[in-house]
C-alpha cells in the first residue's frame, strides 16, 4: 500500500438535501438532523449542495445559518453556490451574517458559469439584463473582494440618523480566509490559486487534452492530481494551501444485507459513465467507492490524488434513506476515518 504524504486532517460529508415536494420541510429537517448527528459523531466539517429549481436546496446559505443556530463546532459549507445565480454583493452580506452567527465556522464554496438550462431561465432570472451579464471569473473576484472588506462604495458616514458603511456589513475578517472554489478544470485551479482561495475537488474533472493514446484512456487520479498541483503552485501558501476532496464514498462496516445490495446497485449503475470522457465537455467521473473501511482505505491510498491532501469531505449519495445516510456516517466516523489515521477531535 502506497503511503499517504498528508496524514488525515479534516473529515467531512457532502449532502445534496433532497426533499418531497409534498412535503419540503421534512426533507430540510432531515438535511439540519444529518448535519447534528454529524456534529456528534465528530466530523469537522459538513457540506450541502446548491440546485436551483429543483427538489434540493435551493438556498443553502438559509439552512446553513438555520444549522449554525443548532450545532457549536462542526464546519459548515456550501459545494457550490454557481454565482451565475447570485448578485456578489448581497450574497456577500448574507454569508458575513450567516459566518457571524455560527461563530465564524462558515466556508463558503463557489463557482462560476452560466446558470445551468439559462436560455430556458434568463428571463426570470435576469429580464433586464440577460445578454449583458458576465458568468465568468469576474463575478467571483467581486464576491472575494466584497466578503474581504473592500470598500463597495465611495460613500460612507452619516446622512440624518443613519449611519454608512462603505464595506459590507457585518464584516467577519476571517471569512475571506475561508472561502472556496469548486473547480474541475486546470483554468480554474490555477484562476482559484492566484486569488488565494482554497480548493474543492469532487468526483468530476475535465479530462482535457487529447488522449494518452492507451487502451486505459484518461486516468481521473493523475488528472485531479495535476489539477491540485497547480492550484498550489500557484497559491500565495504553496504546498499549504488547502485542499479538499470529495469522492463518493459508501462503507459498508454496519449495512444490513438489503443496504449493501442497495449500495452495490447504485455504484454499478453509475459505473458506464466512469470509463471515458463524458459530451462536449470531456467530463470524467470517479468511481463510487463502496466496501468495507479497510477496503476503501486501501483504495484511497492508491489514489495519487487522495495522496496530495490532509482534507476531504465525502460525498452522500443523492437517493438513499434518512436510516441509510445515518449509518453511512456512523461508518465513516468510526471506521474508515481511523482507518485514514485521522486522530479524534478529541485525540
Amino acid at each position: 500500500m502506497p503511503p499517504t504524504s498528508r496524514p488525515l486532517r479534516k473529515l467531512g460529508f457532502l449532502t445534496i438535501g433532497l426533499f418531497d415536494e409534498a412535503d419540503p420541510r421534512r426533507g430540510h429537517e432531515s438535511t439540519l438532523e444529518i448535519i447534528e448527528l454529524g456534529e456528534r459523531l465528530g466530523f469537522d466539517s459538513a457540506w450541502v449542495r446548491h440546485r436551483h429549481l429543483q427538489y434540493g436546496i435551493s438556498s443553502p446559505v438559509a439552512v446553513l445559518a438555520a444549522a449554525s443556530q443548532r450545532t457549536s463546532r462542526i464546519e459548515l459549507g456550501t459545494a457550490v453556490i454557481p454565482l451565475g445565480w447570485e448578485n456578489p454583493l448581497r450574497l456577500a452580506e448574507d454569508l458575513a451574517t450567516v459566518d457571524v452567527l455560527s461563530g465564524g465556522r462558515l466556508n463558503p464554496g463557489v463557482s462560476v458559469g452560466p446558470p445551468m438550462h439559462y436560455d430556458r431561465v434568463k428571463e426570470a432570472l435576469y429580464a433586464e439584463t440577460a445578454d449583458a451579464e458576465d458568468f465568468g471569473y469576474e463575478r467571483a473576484r467581486r464576491l472575494l473582494d466584497f466578503v474581504r472588506g473592500k470598500p463597495a462604495t465611495d460613500f460612507s458616514g452619516v446622512e440624518g440618523f443613519e449611519v454608512f458603511s462603505d464595506r459590507v456589513q457585518p464584516h467577519s475578517p476571517g471569512l475571506g480566509s475561508r472561502m472556496w472554489y469548486g473547480g474541475g478544470s486546470l483554468r480554474s485551479a490555477r484562476w482559484a490559486g492566484e486569488h488565494g482561495m482554497n480548493l474543492l475537488t469532487s468526483s468530476v474533472v475535465k479530462a482535457e487534452g487529447p488522449d494518452d493514446g492507451t487502451d486505459a484512456g484518461p486516468d481521473f487520479a493523475e488528472i485531479q492530481l495535476s489539477h491540485i498541483r497547480a492550484f498550489r503552485a500557484h497559491h500565495p501558501e504553496g504546498d499549504n494551501a488547502r485542499v479538499s476532496q470529495g469522492l463518493v464514498v459508501i462503507p459498508t462496516d454496519s449495512a444490513t444485507p438489503a443496504q449493501r445490495a442497495k449500495y452495490e446497485a447504485y455504484a454499478a449503475k453509475r459505473t458506464p459513465r466512469t470509463t471515458a470522457p463524458q459530451g462536449p465537455a470531456r467530463l470524467l467521473f470517479a468511481p463510487d467507492l463502496v466496501g468495507t473501511s479497510a477496503e476503501i482505505a486501501e483504495r484511497l491510498h492508491a489514489h495519487a490524488a487522495f495522496r496530495e491532501v490532509d482534507e476531504v469531505a465525502f460525498a452522500l449519495p443523492f437517493t438513499f434513506e434518512h436510516e441509510d445516510y445515518v449509518q453511512i456516517l456512523t461508518d465513516l466516523a468510526t471506521r474508515l476515518g481511523p482507518a485514514l489515521g485521522r486522530q479524534s477531535p478529541a485525540a
